[in-house]
């Protein structure tokens, strides 16, 4: 018996096409070929009032319905608020807090836990920290993180090097227990830029960037992928809605000027 090739990828590659956690966002889940390669790490960068909470909530909440136990880690806003927040969707199903499948934990209550009250985390705070949130991914059996914000978290950590050494140690032990990750990073200004510290979005997988553009007088939200490991994917420009039954994305009209992308 003649045994079965792998065939090839669409690119030429001869590695086998990866597995995708759908995002539930269908716009997305198509210029994704699916969805994000699971494992993945991805950065959803932004300004402020672009969608990128709104996009990541969504992604748990997907995966939540479908199985996946999903976990927020929030930084600066309480989990209750986000709750609250989250009620006004008609996609979030209250349920899904109720019987464990979404859980929210609020960070800061962890850094008090930890003791670690210091306006600067020493590398052994980084890692303590590292390990304390794969203790929590593990012990829920959690397949989609998400962190709001990094941003926040870096703040704390302050260092290049030790930015990227947390990073690094991160994606490497939540990829181990098979989780995808949404890394939200805040930006003021964009343009040129996808992070504060400008490591972040070399180490992450993937960057999903979210902007406002000017189009006939009105201000839009928009999306772009800028990178993504593990699959091809569109590099074009998307508006985006945000709509009480989710994000919608429809192509961006040629010869629109953005402003904060």
């Amino acid at each position: 018996m003649v045994p079965e090739v792998p065939s090839a990828s669409p690119s030429g590659a001869d590695s086998l096409v990866r597995d995708r956690c759908a995002t539930g966002i269908e716009g997305l889940d198509d210029i994704l070929g699916g969805g994000i390669p699971k494992g993945n790490m991805i950065l959803v960068s932004g300004s402020v009032g672009t969608g990128k909470t709104t996009l990541s909530l969504e992604f748990l909440v997907r995966g939540a319905e479908r199985g996946e136990r999903s976990l927020f880690l929030s930084v600066t806003e309480a989990s209750k608020k986000l709750v609250q927040n989250l009620r006004t969707f008609e996609f979030f199903r209250p349920e899904l807090v109720e019987n464990g499948s979404l859980v929210f934990v609020d960070v800061p209550v962890v850094y008090e836990r930890l003791g670690l009250d210091r306006e600067e985390f020493t590398s052994e705070d980084t890692d303590l920290l590292v390990l304390t949130f794969r203790n929590l991914v593990q012990e829920l059996g959690a397949k989609r993180v998400v962190l709001d914000s990094l941003t926040s978290v870096c703040y704390r950590i302050r260092r290049e090097e030790r930015i990227r050494d947390f990073m690094l140690k991160l994606s490497q032990e939540l990829s181990e227990l098979d989780c995808t990750t949404i890394l939200v990073s805040e930006v003021g200004n964009p343009a040129g830029r996808l992070s504060l510290y400008g490591v972040e979005e070399a180490i992450v997988d993937g960057v999903i960037l979210m902007g406002n553009t000017r189009r006939q007088g009105d201000i839009i939200r928009v999306l772009q992928i800028v990178k993504m490991r593990g699959t091809s994917h569109s590099r074009a420009q998307y508006v985006i809605e945000l709509t009480p039954i989710g994000l919608l994305m429809a192509p961006h009209l040629k010869g629109s000027r953005p402003e904060g992308v």
